[in-house]
């Protein structure tokens, strides 16, 4: 398993909110529903996406967006046009005033909008990703990514507006995963355009000695890695392979090893209900204690006092 899908696959969409919009001129969406991450795919028409502290970002037909959220924006036909409508927590929405809008502008399956037969057609999803191992993903964003049509090749865009007015059984599953796979296809070319600046672990997956590295750690990370078990399954030598891999990634192999197992644990410590010492051995620690001296060590709190902090208290 590669870095970008092993990152993907805790926050993977699951119930996502995911809706199309039909708009006419003059429209203006005000967000402020705090969502960590939203992704915009303009179907048909223009818009305009206007952050708060940043200059004003064109779509056109295919442009596809990714927003870091909490922070607030506004989506709309022009720059000037004031908004009409507030976008809550938990897609609330009302005026600007505040009076709820409730189905006002509801057109249909997943369709909300103004006008049935308005010139915009706006797909628009939602993630909501709260873990350790969601943070490494979202860190590597920009507040604001726009990827032109032009950049990428797929039928993604197409595929989800087709499926997102359907109403069948599994059909929330089937959307789920094709906003999954729209927003990895989305961010693998973004990664690979130079003014991304992607991270350094996302670039060093691509070397031969230390992507082969990466992918053992990812993909089991419970074994009972070395320096030296790691260089012989990226057939180096151990001086070569740590030398390589702490001037691509940034940090020794053990390190990197370490703070991935606590990722993978403090996330499981608060989305699961197993006990730290399952959560230990799942991760690569042999007892609860281990788990807890290595966790209280670089997190400044034990496993207990994390899970309870999410809302836990089973240990």
């Amino acid at each position: 398993m590669d870095a970008l899908a092993r990152l993907l696959d805790g926050p993977r969409a699951e119930g996502a909110f995911l809706l199309r919009s039909l708009l006419a001129p003059p429209w203006s969406l005000r967000i402020e529903d705090r969502a960590p991450l939203t992704l915009v795919a303009l179907v048909r028409g223009g818009a305009w996406i206007l952050p708060d502290d940043a200059e004003p970002v064109p779509l056109g037909p295919g442009d596809v967006a990714i927003l870091r959220g909490p922070d607030a924006y506004t989506v709309a036909d022009d720059p000037g046009t004031p908004p009409q409508v507030v976008i809550h927590p938990g897609q609330h929405c009302t005026t600007p005033e505040g009076e709820p809008l409730g189905d006002v502008m509801r057109l249909g399956v997943r369709t909300w909008g103004n006008d049935p037969g308005g010139p915009v057609t706006m797909l628009t999803g939602t993630y909501q990703m709260r873990g350790e191992i969601s943070r490494r993903l979202l860190g590597a964003l920009p507040a604001l990514l726009v990827l032109p049509a032009e950049a990428w090749d797929g039928p993604l865009v197409g595929l989800l507006a087709d499926e997102i007015v359907k109403d069948e059984p599994g059909q929330e599953a089937v959307l789920d995963r094709l906003l999954d796979l729209l927003l990895i296809a989305v961010l693998r070319a973004w990664f690979a355009r130079p003014e991304a600046e992607a991270p350094s672990w996302y670039r060093a997956h691509a070397d031969p000695v230390v992507g082969r590295a990466l992918r053992a750690v990812h993909r089991d990370p419970a074994r009972p890695w070395t320096v030296a078990a790691l260089a012989a399954e990226a057939g180096v030598s151990r001086a070569a392979l740590a030398r390589r891999f702490t001037g691509l990634v940034g940090e020794p192999p053990m390190a990197y090893l370490t703070s991935w197992r606590l990722a993978l644990a403090a996330d499981l410590l608060r989305e699961t209900d197993a006990t730290i010492g399952a959560v230990a051995r799942q991760v690569g620690y042999g007892t609860a204690f281990a788990l807890s001296a290595a966790f209280k060590r670089e997190r400044g709190v034990s496993p207990r006092d994390h899970r309870r902090a999410g809302g836990r208290a089973r240990v």
